[in-house]
């Protein structure tokens, strides 16, 4: 036995020194995937409290950092165009005598009562209002006039995109989420379902630089909405349309640069 080890013990050393490289491959694996898996961005939009268009739209950042949240729109399309909306800001209803009450609340201090802008850390999350919300005030910026959850005449609501776009802890590029719901016509216009069972990831290098340029072009024109929204046999929305020709028209590349980014090809 010891002759044979002995004049074999090249082979023998060779096969050992490649166990022992294998082992620290496996082990060198395994600590990139830990890294990795901390270094991923991880947001999520899902529904929470109810499962129908009264649910709350809710966001999460499960990722192992702070994420700076800088947009969030919304993407409506209907069985006449699409309607893109900035919906980063609470929607602010005034009343007579709330200028002062509004510049009491624009204080440093209440800041989180006026946008959803700044950081989400980690494990925390936070909400846009419900889906019925977002759709009523997307239809109101469009003109659309609504019955209850669904809007008036032959016009249908089809599908509601929720995209984000935000920077993850130290890194210099940006990072974006979306996900896409359902609505479904039926009777009280009430359900809203999930596109996929995930979250799409923005994420990769290609996809951060896409969202980089994109948001450059956003804050130098200073997005809020635009529309590729037709108003079929409505005559009574011209004045609302030439008043939102100009807009659209000075937004419109905007908002295809914005929806391209954040799709991955």
């Amino acid at each position: 036995m010891l002759d044979w080890i002995s004049q074999n013990a090249k082979v023998l050393t060779f096969f050992t020194n490649l166990g022992v490289l294998l082992v620290w491959l496996g082990y060198a694996q395994l600590l990139y995937l830990g890294f990795s898996r901390q270094r991923r961005p991880r947001l999520i939009i899902n529904r929470g409290k109810r499962k129908d268009i009264d649910a709350l739209c809710i966001i999460s950042n499960m990722s192992a950092e702070s994420v700076f949240i800088e947009y969030i729109i919304a993407d409506l399309q209907t069985s006449e165009g699409t309607i893109t909306m900035d919906v980063t800001d609470f929607d602010q209803e005034y009343e007579e005598g709330d200028e002062e009450r509004q510049q009491n609340a624009s204080s440093l201090g209440n800041v989180n009562e006026n946008t959803r802008q700044g950081p989400l850390g980690s494990g925390g999350f936070l909400h846009v209002g419900t889906f019925s919300n977002l759709l009523e005030r997307l239809a109101r910026d469009e003109g659309i006039k609504m019955d209850g959850h669904r809007p008036e005449g032959d016009l249908t609501f089809q599908h509601l995109t929720i995209r984000l776009i935000g920077v993850y802890g130290p890194e210099d590029m940006p990072i974006g989420a979306e996900r896409s719901f359902e609505l479904f016509a039926n009777e009280d216009f009430r359900s809203l379902t999930p596109d996929s069972w995930d979250t799409k990831r923005l994420s990769s290098f290609r996809q951060r630089r896409k969202l980089r340029k994109t948001m450059q072009e956003l804050n130098d024109k200073s997005f809020s909405s635009s529309s590729k929204f037709r108003h079929l046999n409505n005559g009574d929305k011209n004045d609302s349309d030439d008043k939102k020709g100009e807009k659209g028209r000075s937004q419109e590349e905007t908002r295809e640069d914005a929806a391209e980014a954040s799709r991955e090809e």
